[in-house]
């Protein structure tokens, strides 16, 4: 018997969803299916770089395709933000999130994109102090004598940091909030460069996220004072806290992963599922640990709510320095 014209076209309509919904299935299954561009809004061997490559290469290795980690420094981050934003939402494209994402909401009065909306949270990795760490002919060796020194030297002392906006170059605004001393920012393309000079004599104080900084403090080359978080870290046992000589200080770096808004779900659980997988790696959470990390893992929304509160409270940092993009 003939099939009535409207039921055919039905049963076409039916197909075709299923169809489509078949193929976008196969998609989420499949991904990746082509080489992934792992996006860095810095320099080389800063602490952003090395934690893309060591997670990165984990990546690699259980999906099959080369995770490619593309360094694109400038504007705190910026550049290397827009251009993931601007990318193909299929999850070919990564962005390596750090505080300056939260910073630079305010930093800039006039951005391309609104980062809590155009970028999706993936999975957060760690979060590490920044170290207050000095040149070794610096004479201070603790954070009361810096501070005696900074004030005997106003406008004497040059702050480096990775660029404006950076965890690293706010870390410092607060630490000269909250002391009053006068230091003079120096912004680097990336906090490796800065790092090299401050080794170089070059600049005297870096607040550094460990990460970058810590085989250079193991070999002598820095001097730490203090860590920024509110604990000592394990990896640096016998360095105070700032907030020991600075009551409420607190800054501490954190590192995440996130990709295009629109990405489907499926293949944002699934890069969450093998982040996760990598974190609880022995091998991989040894090496995080011996950067003076502290995992954070869970879910895409746990990593979104952290986002809108670093955001909130860096907010508040950057309107009272005043500080601006350089």
């Amino acid at each position: 018997m003939a099939m009535p014209a409207r039921a055919a076209r039905l049963l076409g309509l039916c197909c075709a969803c299923l169809t489509l919904a078949g193929t976008g299935s196969a998609t989420a299954l499949d991904y990746p299916t082509k080489p992934v561009r792992w996006i860095v809004g810095y320099a080389p061997a800063g602490a952003t770089d090395i934690l893309a490559r060591l997670i990165g290469q984990r990546l690699s290795e259980r999906l099959g395709q080369q995770f490619v980690i593309e360094n694109r420094p400038g504007a705190a981050s910026n550049l290397a933000t827009e251009a993931v934003i601007n990318a193909p939402p299929d999850g070919h494209t990564l962005l390596l999130v750090n505080p300056a994402n939260a910073i630079n909401a305010t930093l800039y009065d006039r951005l391309n994109f609104n980062f809590l909306r155009d970028i999706a949270p993936v999975a957060g990795f760690i979060r590490v102090p920044n170290v207050m760490e000095v040149n070794p002919g610096v004479p201070a060796r603790t954070v009361p004598e810096f501070i005696a020194y900074a004030k005997a030297n106003p406008g004497k002392v040059n702050m480096a940091s990775g660029g404006a906006g950076t965890s690293v170059h706010m870390s410092g605004e607060l630490f000269k909030m909250m002391t009053g001393v006068n230091m003079v920012h120096v912004p680097y393309r990336g906090a490796a460069p800065a790092v090299m000079d401050l080794i170089a004599g070059q600049v005297q104080i870096v607040f550094d996220n460990m990460p970058g900084s810590i085989e250079h403090i193991r070999a002598g080359k820095l001097r730490p004072l203090a860590v920024t978080t509110t604990q000592r870290s394990p990896a640096l046992p016998a360095v105070p806290v700032v907030a020991d000589f600075v009551p409420g200080f607190e800054a501490s770096a954190w590192f995440g992963m996130g990709v295009p808004k629109g990405t489907p779900a499926e293949i944002v659980d699934k890069l969450n599922s093998e982040v996760n997988a990598a974190l609880a790696d022995p091998k991989i959470k040894a090496r995080l640990l011996d950067m003076g990390g502290m995992v954070i893992g869970g879910t895409p929304a746990d990593f979104g709510k952290l986002l809108a509160e670093e955001t909130e409270k860096w907010a508040k940092v950057v309107k009272f320095s005043g500080a601006k993009p350089e």
